[in-house]
């Protein structure tokens, strides 16, 4: 069973996927859409349930970092790819997935094992194909590439 500040940081990763597939399709601003979960998603109910508490600093590192070291995340992704293919073909889903993942990995403290888990789970909420699987396999590339042993 997590811990409480185990579930805030996943439910972190999970709004932060949310937030960047945000951005991107609604062409939105860092700053917009943090303030957004801030000021409308987090600590509210859905149809009176009670949404988990996140890591809202957590939340905002993830983002923020995604957004500012881009390039070198979707450089670290795109090593990841099959020969041919773009990021920009993938589905902006597991692109917000991806990105996010290889940017803890690349910027965070978190074990790898943890945030691969954590990035393979969000998938498996998404994607019921092979997704999570390419998930697995590009966040370890990423982790062995950033984080050598």
């Amino acid at each position: 069973m997590k811990s409480p500040a185990h579930r805030a940081r996943s439910v972190a990763r999970l709004a932060a996927v949310q937030a960047l597939y945000q951005m991107e399709t609604a062409e939105a601003g860092s700053e917009a859409v943090i303030r957004e979960f801030a000021d409308f998603r987090f600590d509210k109910d859905i149809d009176g349930e009670a949404l988990a508490p996140a890591d809202e600093a957590y939340f905002g590192k993830l983002v923020r970092g995604a957004v500012e070291h881009q390039a070198r995340v979707d450089k670290a992704i795109r090593t990841r790819l099959a020969e041919g293919w773009r990021l920009e073909r993938i589905d902006a889903t597991l692109r917000a997935i991806l990105r996010v993942g290889a940017f803890e990995l690349i910027g965070g403290d978190a074990p790898d094992e943890v945030v691969i888990d954590e990035y393979v789970e969000i998938a498996k909420s998404f994607f019921d194909g092979p997704e999570p699987g390419f998930v697995n396999g590009a966040l370890d590339g990423i982790a062995r590439d950033e984080r050598p042993a």
